[in-house]
């Protein structure tokens, strides 16, 4: 359904209709979800989660906005699963504080050297083994802050302004800006990570599966995975820092 067949819809009030259509994309997001996720989330709550965030965007979507109504569902039922996480948020502080810490290190040691920041040359500046570097990638799995999801939510605050009033031109094009930073920083990212983003992203691969296209552990491929994040959130927080002067 296009559009303006969705906008039409809304308009004549065909809600349950239009949830019986988008039910199998709810489900879809959840289950993919899931898989970045420990198993105290369950599925069936995210799926809950899921069909409010698909009936908040029907309320909201105005044809005008100019993204496809699967798009724009689509970024509001991921944001109201990744809600139902927060409130729920298993880690323990201590794993959020060093989460932080990587991501400052990242972007420190790649600044001095004007080179992707090797797995080695930041534990080397953070003073600790490959060992110990690996372990903290390992326990980030899961953790809200370590999703790309959840990454590119930090630009959701923009479309929300933009429902409000979607003659709001700025809001938009901060929110068009956002999501250009974070698809150009992906491009950027080292060849084995940004491979590890795009079959698990775009072709929706779960970490077994890429571990078999890589041909390495599933272990592995998470904390290559929880790396290419970090380095993300390393590359676009002076963005982010900009972005919130402007809001």
């Amino acid at each position: 359904m296009n559009g303006a067949a969705v906008y039409a819809s809304v308009q004549q009030g065909n809600t349950k209709e239009l949830v019986l259509q988008h039910t199998p994309l709810v489900k879809r997001i959840a289950y993919h979800l899931q898989g970045r996720l420990p198993d105290t989330v369950l599925l069936d709550d995210l799926i809950q989660a899921g069909m409010v965030g698909l009936l908040e965007a029907i309320k909201n979507y105005n044809v005008d906005q100019g993204a496809s109504f699967e798009t724009y569902a689509g970024i509001r039922i991921r944001g109201a699963m990744l809600d139902e996480v927060r409130r729920a948020d298993w880690t323990p502080r201590s794993v959020h504080r060093k989460s932080r810490m990587v991501a400052e290190a990242i972007r420190e040691v790649e600044n001095k050297l004007g080179r992707d920041a090797r797995d080695v040359d930041v534990a080397e500046f953070l003073g600790i083994s490959i060992s110990e570097y690996n372990q903290i990638l390992q326990d980030s799995i899961g953790c809200k802050t370590f999703s790309v999801e959840e990454l590119d939510q930090a630009g959701d605050t923009f479309l929300k302004e933009a429902e409000a009033d979607h003659e709001q031109p700025v809001d938009q094009l901060l929110l068009s800006d956002f999501h250009q930073a974070l698809a150009d920083a992906i491009k950027e990212l080292p060849e084995r990570e940004q491979l590890v983003i795009s079959l698990y992203y775009d072709d929706e691969l779960n970490l077994k599966e890429i571990g078999q296209v890589l041909e390495v552990s599933e272990s592995r491929v998470s904390q290559i995975s929880s790396q290419a994040v970090l380095r993300l959130r390393a590359r676009l927080s002076e963005w982010l820092k900009e972005s919130e002067k402007s809001v």
